[in-house]
């Protein structure tokens, strides 16, 4: 069938539909020849304002964001990221652990702290932040403060290739059965009421954790060369994770200790991991400048935070050490007033 003329005047508009089109041709073509990959990037919700991320859908990664050099990331760190990268630019953490030092088997070991999940619990709001955040947030997170560094852009091929492989994760996790999902741990963590008690903690991290992570905490290096990091990472001193890391609180570590240390033979009780968590804890470490920024809203701080401000009249020490019942009670109060006022 011949198509009808077009009418008067709108001839231009074919002519317009087909420029458009061949430039966006070109411009698939002439990414694909830069070396740009079909894989997608989702900037975070609080980089784009606290509202609806992009859709994956729209935007490209460029081939080197690939989720394996994500893993590599997630296993070599220090070598890749910290102080002794050879490319001053590329110099993102102050310290030489890896993100694997607590995540083990780069986070796919099932259990405390694995990452497979991570996909199907973001965009999420943080109370530490204090408003909606999505993976690339969570990454910088535990750049500045588990790992002691610096925010990595968010449009840096570090980034995307991180968030690239957790993602990945997510859709593992969905394919595997339910046998590969179950984490070989002892009982959980259950809080012992009262305060941490630092001396019983330095004898059992001397009787129990010491062989690996040396007398002094400092860890085991996995090489003569520091810039590898560490085969058993330190625990304080300058090369761990700061006052603002989430492991920096009392029951935040115990619960990791409790299920996962020492390493392949997790037997210790709630109360030595919880004692053991208190010395750890209390030993010198880099200290996280701005923290008192941390939570806008004092009323979502858990209780171990191990420093201040507060929305409560409890001492310091009650924070890091307990006994922390008490201070659940009152937050537990608040809330329950706040929703009669409702």
């Amino acid at each position: 069938m011949t198509p009808a003329p077009s009418p008067r005047g709108t001839g231009w508009l074919p002519a317009l539909v087909a420029g458009v089109i061949l430039s966006i041709g070109l411009i698939v073509v002439g990414l694909q020849s830069s070396g740009t990959s079909a894989s997608l990037w989702r900037p975070s919700a609080a980089a784009s304002g606290g509202g609806d991320a992009v859709p994956a859908s729209m935007v490209t990664l460029p081939a080197e964001a690939t989720e394996d050099f994500g893993r590599r990331l997630i296993a070599q760190t220090a070598e890749l990221l910290g102080p002794d990268q050879a490319d001053p630019q590329k110099r993102y953490i102050n310290s030489r652990l890896n993100c694997g030092s607590c995540h083990l088997g780069t986070g796919t070991d099932p259990g405390t702290l694995h990452l497979f999940e991570t996909d199907a619990h973001y965009p999420r709001f943080s109370g530490r932040a204090g408003q909606m955040t999505d993976i690339e947030d969570r990454i910088n997170e535990c750049m500045q403060r588990s790992m002691n560094g610096k925010p990595l852009p968010m449009d840096s091929v570090e980034m995307m290739a991180m968030a690239a492989y957790l993602r990945g994760l997510g859709r593992q996790w969905d394919a595997m059965p339910a046998s590969a999902r179950k984490a070989t741990e002892p009982p959980a963590f259950k809080m012992p009421d009262r305060r941490a008690d630092v001396d019983a903690g330095g004898e059992v991290y001397q009787r129990r954790c010491a062989t690996c992570h040396g007398k002094d905490g400092l860890g085991l290096l996995a090489t003569e060369d520091k810039g590898k990091g560490y085969l058993f990472p330190p625990v304080w001193g300058p090369d761990s994770f700061n006052t603002g890391a989430g492991m920096h609180r009392v029951l935040t570590a115990a619960r990791f200790i409790k299920a996962r240390m020492p390493l392949g033979e997790a037997t210790l009780s709630d109360d030595e991991a919880f004692d053991v968590a208190a010395y750890i804890n209390a030993q010198s470490r880099p200290t996280m400048i701005g923290q008192e920024k941390d939570y806008p809203d004092l009323t979502t701080k858990p209780v171990d935070n191990a420093y201040g401000p507060y929305a409560d009249e409890f001492p310091l020490e009650q924070h890091r050490l307990g006994p922390f019942k008490p201070i659940e009670a009152h937050y537990k109060a608040l809330k329950d007033a706040k929703a009669k006022t409702k």
